[in-house]
């Protein structure tokens, strides 16, 4: 072994592994796509791409160290220790999801099928992990900083997010809320409220900044079109579709989260409140009547190796 330092390596279920689950057998899984006009062959030959690069990676990891394998599904109860180095294998969504589990232990990302995922958030061949994992263990590799959001509740319920929190309607219907923006109070009814980082200013609050755009008469070069920089010591917040009336207000509906500010809302709805972050549903708080959010830049912060 060439090193004390235990490696956790991240994984996540196929889509083929996820069809036999629902379908209990690879041929009903068959027969559903190929239905529907689908490739099977497709299915199967990213599967088997992927569990390929993930055997290899383990087996080249086991000569180094000790190692965990982890699949995405259990992050959420797994205990990290601080000085474990962790090695994601899948798409940018993984690693997204698996860097808010985290304190600072760094994360090597490898992309398993690179005619496939295009891998913002991997920097990584399956062939270049031996080389990437030594220069991390001796500290000569360069990383770089992700900045996260925090929510925290009156009810002491806490939730990271890498990428983007989401505060409002679990289904198509408006919400109700209080907002807070430092000493400005109003009611909002709307179909909820995104709270982007660095890192998700390229994903949804885009799309966000896209369509706003879109609807004026003139194009508009907004100066974040592009997003912000990953370890930006701020958020946006964003909300979607507010609607104006007699009981609620719109004057507050995009800006900036500093450390300096506070913002916050508070839950006018009965029933069907939610706050999720990095699209992850299952994984979520109740945002019901007496339930408070403030939101904040956490104090923890993702740490990807990127390479020299």
């Amino acid at each position: 072994m060439l090193s004390d330092r235990k490696i956790v390596v991240v994984t996540r279920k196929t889509r083929l592994q996820e069809l036999k689950e629902k379908y209990c057998t690879l041929g009903q899984a068959k027969f559903y796509l190929e239905h529907l006009g689908e490739s099977f062959s497709d299915y199967e030959e990213e599967s088997t791409l992927y569990s390929n690069s993930v055997t290899k990676a383990v087996g080249f990891l086991k000569t180094v160290s000790r190692v965990q394998q982890l699949e995405r599904s259990v992050l959420s109860t797994y205990l990290f220790s601080p000085d474990d180095v962790i090695v994601v294998i899948g798409q940018d969504g993984l690693v997204a999801n698996t860097l808010k589990y985290l304190n600072g232990q760094p994360v090597i990302a490898v992309n398993p099928i690179p005619s496939l995922y295009d891998g913002q958030l991997l920097p990584f061949l399956g062939d270049e992990l031996e080389e990437v994992l030594l220069q991390t263990l001796s500290h000569s590799i360069n990383s770089k900083s992700i900045a996260m959001a925090e929510v925290n509740t009156n009810i002491g319920q806490t939730l990271l997010a890498v990428n983007d929190l989401f505060i409002g309607p679990k289904s198509h219907t408006s919400a109700r809320y209080l907002l807070t923006v430092d000493n400005h109070q109003e009611e909002q009814s709307s179909s909820g409220v995104i709270i982007s980082t660095g890192l998700g200013s390229t994903g949804w609050f885009r799309s966000i900044i896209t369509g706003a755009s879109g609807i004026v008469d003139e194009p508009v070069n907004h100066h974040l079109k592009n997003g912000f920089s990953w370890d930006s010591e701020f958020l946006y917040y964003s909300v979607r579709e507010p609607f104006p009336s007699a009981n609620t207000q719109c004057d507050k509906i995009f800006g900036k989260i500093t450390n300096h500010s506070k913002f916050s809302m508070s839950s006018k709805m009965a029933e069907n409140g939610v706050i999720f972050s990095d699209g992850i549903e299952q994984d979520s708080l109740e945002f019901n009547a007496g339930t408070i959010a403030n939101i904040s830049i956490s104090s923890r912060v993702g740490n990807l190796i990127v390479g020299h």
